[in-house]
């Protein structure tokens, strides 16, 4: 599963199945969660940042959702193909945002604001690795599309 960029945006291709949705084949509200970590941790992969590794560090990292905000705009069917759409934006000592949306073609789905932050193993905020910012700085957003 890759992704690729437009611009600052990374564009992850998501296709409903079946055990996407509730039973009238509607794409089921918590899975556009999952759709939408799903593009957070391609878009990382595809700048060369990967969860693993974070953890094979002498500090290990990782990352924990602290706000999520979700508005639902239409309803994605089973068989549909979703485009995952997302921006990185401001990065403070332990903490980075994202805007992401999901589109069937050219229409709003979901769209949601993310706040997410990094953790070493005893769950508590820590910087991000040197690599990770130093990887995600040229594909900050100052603001969402």
């Amino acid at each position: 599963m890759r992704g690729r960029f437009d611009g600052l945006e990374h564009v992850l291709p998501v296709r409903v199945y079946y055990e996407d949705t509730d039973f009238t084949g509607v794409v089921y509200h918590a899975n556009y969660l999952k759709f939408f970590e799903r593009g957070r941790t391609e878009f990382l992969r595809d700048i060369g940042v990967e969860h693993a590794a974070l953890l094979d560090l002498p500090q290990p990292a990782a990352f924990a959702v602290t706000k999520l905000a979700v508005a639902f705009r239409r309803a994605a069917r089973v068989d549909d193909l979703l485009e995952v759409r997302t921006v990185y934006r401001r990065i403070t000592s332990a903490r980075t945002g994202a805007h992401q949306r999901i589109l069937k073609e050219d229409e709003l789905i979901a769209d949601a604001e993310v706040e997410i932050v990094c953790i070493g193993l005893d769950g508590r905020p820590c910087r991000p690795p040197a690599h990770l910012t130093t990887r995600l700085a040229p594909y900050m957003s100052p603001s969402a599309p």
